[in-house]
């Protein structure tokens, strides 16, 4: 399949095209099969998007009982005496998720998941990985580092979390039969979710990851958290092996702070230290790869777009003022087979 990137004039534009590519994704799906498959992040990029998909739901043209979901990531160590308390703390993945889309819909999913990492004490698991040092290894070339626990670990908690929060996790995706739409947005240093710049693509499908400094700085400067004491240390997260396992991967990007690793993702061979540039393995091997962008996100790349055509890239740059009327005919045409708005 070919690997697209679509440029748009704004966040608001990119919401709405990016939208319609979903929408268009879930109805194939829902055609061809029982259940239709998402991959979902959190984080300001796909917030637009989410609002146009749950209109769209809201609508009635798409059962949204036939939808079942699975997030990207979850911190361990939120503010909380307990798992239900950490889940519902207006900072947890699983809080945001029930604000930007979960809550809007009037059908609900037919099922939902967000990593398991609220079930981890935060001070127990540091206090585990101190006392038993043999039984991990760290992973990653910049400050966030993946800990990896090995299958033979001694201390029963960590163990545990290996088997019951991170492989499970993926069992659980696989036994749905994988995913089929994913969308992801792009961190400052070219990351997907947790999985940071310089952790190994291989045998890392869940991770367990230990949040670097500045991480935790950023998180209460931006006012998340009262005190460093109260940002969580660490968190779960899918690796970008397992993000890039889905029939489409859809990625959203906007502003200038996604400028330099957009570039760097497209315009250079595939590096851990660059996590998305993964995508560029995924769309070889025939993934169905989109990458939607404003301008701002894509200046590097739109001086150099004689480069990605040597690479196999399509630029499609839809910016144009007609571009959000051809976008609505694509969501609102009705299918003239089904009958269905699609």
């Amino acid at each position: 399949m070919p690997f697209r990137v679509i440029i748009t004039r704004d966040f608001d534009q990119m919401s709405e095209v990016a939208a319609a590519i979903a929408i268009q994704r879930i109805r194939e799906r829902l055609r061809e099969k029982a259940s239709c498959i998402l991959g979902l992040a959190t984080g300001n990029s796909p917030t637009g998007l989410y609002k146009h998909l749950a209109k769209a739901l809201n609508a009635g043209d798409i059962d949204a009982a036939r939808i079942r979901s699975f997030n990207l990531d979850e911190y361990i160590g939120l503010p909380g005496v307990n798992a239900q308390q950490r889940a519902l703390h207006p900072e947890s993945y699983s809080f945001f998720m029930i604000q930007e889309l979960f809550g809007l819909l009037q059908k609900k999913f037919g099922a939902t998941h967000v990593p398991w990492g609220t079930l981890v004490d935060q001070e127990r698991l540091a206090a585990e990985l101190a006392d038993h040092p043999e039984d991990w290894s760290e992973q990653g070339e910049d400050r966030g580092r993946a800990i990896v626990i090995r299958a033979e670990a001694r201390s029963d908690y960590l163990k545990w979390i290996r088997r019951e929060i991170l492989d499970a996790y993926r069992e659980t995706i696989e036994a749905a039969g994988g995913i089929d739409l994913h969308v992801i947005g792009v961190g400052g240093r070219g990351h997907v979710a947790f999985h940071e710049s310089g952790i190994p693509f291989e045998d890392n499908a869940m991770l367990l990851v230990r949040l670097d400094d500045n991480t935790v700085a950023n998180a209460v400067a931006d006012g998340h958290f009262h005190s460093r004491e109260e940002s969580p240390r660490y968190a779960v997260s899918m690796g970008a092996e397992l993000v890039y396992r889905a029939g489409t991967v859809l990625l959203l990007a906007n502003g200038t702070r996604k400028t330099a690793p957009v570039a760097e993702s497209l315009l250079n061979d595939p590096t851990p230290l660059v996590p998305i540039s993964y995508g560029q393995s995924y769309a070889r091997r025939g993934g169905d790869l989109i990458y939607v962008l404003d301008r701002a996100a894509a200046a590097q790349i739109l001086e150099q777009p004689e480069r990605l055509r040597e690479r196999g890239i399509r630029l499609e740059d839809v910016s144009e003022a007609g571009a959000k009327v051809r976008v609505r005919e694509l969501t609102f045409a009705r299918d003239p087979e089904t009958g269905q708005m699609g």
